[in-house]
């Protein structure tokens, strides 16, 4: 038998097909990783800052639009907020002393082409050291 007669059912491997197929499937899962990630670990620094921030203005009895200042000069100093403190969170309370806030927001990443990212963040905020 020459080499030039092989059995097809004997080849092992992957195809051109196939291996194409996992680049661009590798590449997707690359790019919503780059696009998804980010968004959530800018989330969780967010909600220690308003975390922190509210247990410091519960415990000094501010108000609420006093509040909203100091959250708004803190994302300043991080700068990494495009934001403003009214645009990412709700009051739920607002009694001084007992203040309580809910964050809605979402972020917007580029995906391929004109395909957005929409993440959207939402939950009940608690003073730092106190628990639900």
């Amino acid at each position: 038998m020459s080499p030039l007669c092989v059995n097809i059912s004997a080849q092992r491997g992957a195809s051109v097909t196939s291996i194409m197929f996992f680049v661009i499937a590798l590449a997707v899962a690359l790019k919503l990783f780059v696009a998804i990630v980010p968004a959530q670990i800018g989330d969780y620094q967010l909600s220690k800052i308003l975390s922190a921030q509210l247990a410091e203005a519960n415990n000094s009895k501010q108000t609420a639009k006093q509040f909203t200042e100091r959250v708004n000069k803190q994302l300043a100093i991080n700068a990494n907020y495009e934001a403003k403190a009214e645009e990412l969170f709700v009051f739920t309370n607002k009694k001084p002393g007992q203040l309580a806030i809910k964050k809605q927001y979402s972020k917007t990443n580029k995906f391929f082409g004109n395909i957005d990212i929409v993440t959207r963040f939402e939950g009940d905020i608690t003073p730092k050291g106190q628990t639900e």
